[in-house]
């Protein structure tokens, strides 16, 4: 995939997690108001309206955590397990808060159960004289049927940012277990290096010195001395063809460099002999023939 479909998961990840902010923000401005009309005009506030606040709060929360961490942990499996942990009991919570809401799925016409509670659409609560305005049970209604909208919407983010968080975090072991290469155009990217890395991200590695050098060359030392060589003026050759002077298989014998050359009757060429002149020396490739 790659440094830009690693890119382009972080990207789809923030929108995720965008729409999960603003759901949960919307849930808990609602309810907020709920629970400031309740209490300042001295009405029952139950556990379930407390809970959805709450829930509401910490989707808030962890929303925002989660844009923050999102551009320097994003993969790593150990905070990927976290967040789909976390996103699944956030499904879970908000499965509670949709069904919290669920008389909110009516016309909001007629006989209506709201948080503020039981009476006609157009009627109000009953209350103590406060600062908050009191809604209708036709408007607390509504405000019901939004919250259970975006409840649903919540829910099916939150899956999304499951299968998200999956994908970054298979891409990020590939890029760490893989490294540069031809189809990352050899960029080290965000999965190796540790978190200043993945914030400061370093470009394309370059080759030093070292790796551009040449094989080192064969030393004598290293040279097998058992076989057998002669000097470059003879050339050893087996051979047992000993008529046709100019088989491949024939032994070679060059002249030259101070050596005295013979006739050899058997075979009809120039040979050397084994001795040498005493004016001839060979040493670390120099001929001295002074």
């Amino acid at each position: 995939m790659g440094a830009k479909g690693g890119i382009a998961l972080k990207f789809l990840q923030w929108f995720i997690r965008g729409v999960q902010l603003l759901a949960s923000a919307l849930i808990l401005g609602v309810y907020a108001y709920f629970l400031a009309a309740l209490h300042n005009h001295d009405l029952n506030i139950t556990n379930q309206v407390r809970a959805v606040a709450g829930i509401s709060g910490a989707g808030v929360l962890y929303s925002i955590i989660g844009l923050l961490l999102l551009c320097c942990l994003a993969g790593i499996m150990f905070t990927s397990f976290i967040a789909i942990v976390l996103d699944v009991a956030f499904i879970g919570a908000f499965i509670y808060v949709a069904v919290a809401n669920k008389n909110g799925a009516s016309s909001c016409t007629g006989y209506l159960d709201t948080p503020f509670g039981k009476g006609q659409s157009s009627s109000k609560a009953n209350g103590s004289d406060g600062f908050t305005a009191l809604p209708s049970f036709h408007t607390a209604c509504r405000l019901q049927s939004a919250c259970l909208g975006v409840a649903i919407i919540a829910i099916i983010f939150f899956v999304l940012s499951i299968l998200t968080e999956i994908a970054l975090a298979r891409h990020h072991n590939k890029e760490k277990r893989f490294g540069p290469g031809p189809n990352n155009n050899y960029t080290t990217g965000y999965g190796s290096g540790g978190l200043f890395n993945r914030i400061f991200r370093r470009g394309t590695k370059r080759a030093g010195p070292e790796e551009n050098a040449l094989p080192a060359h064969t030393t004598p030392e290293q040279l097998d001395h058992t076989r057998q060589s002669y000097a470059t003026e003879t050339t050893a050759v087996h051979s047992n063809d000993h008529t046709n002077p100019y088989s491949a298989d024939y032994p070679k014998q060059e002249t030259g460099y101070g050596y005295p050359t013979t006739q050899n009757a058997a075979v009809g060429h120039p040979t050397t002999t084994a001795a040498t002149p005493q004016n001839y020396r060979y040493g670390d490739g120099v001929y001295d023939r002074a």
